[in-house]
């Protein structure tokens, strides 16, 4: 494979409760724990980032091939969401789902 585009993105402090950010210094953000899962909240979260850039790549993917096939997808949008659950081992799992988008605009 060749490679087209590398990024590097870095996480300090106590993990999920701490700071990412980008080599280049175009993204930056303290990241707490959810409220939903015991943390501070507060501030955005590994998922949510996550939810992100799967819907902003998706989203890419989409509109390059409507384009090829001639359909306009001028006003189209994608809706990412990231749920992270337990498996009965308590091991951790992040899966992407399907349902409601309460949040979505209209």
């Amino acid at each position: 494979m060749k490679t087209l585009y590398t990024t590097t993105a870095i996480a300090t402090g106590d993990g999920r409760n701490g700071h990412v950010q980008t080599t280049d210094g175009l993204l930056a953000a303290d990241v707490r724990m959810p409220a939903e899962l015991g943390g501070p909240g507060g501030a955005t979260n590994p998922e949510q980032l996550f939810a992100a850039g799967y819907a902003a790549c998706f989203h890419s993917a989409l509109k390059l091939v409507a384009g090829a096939d001639g359909v306009d997808a001028t006003d189209s949008e994608v809706v990412a969401d990231v749920s992270l659950g337990a498996l009965e081992n308590g091991a951790f799992a992040v899966r992407r789902a399907r349902g409601d988008h309460p949040g979505r605009r209209a």
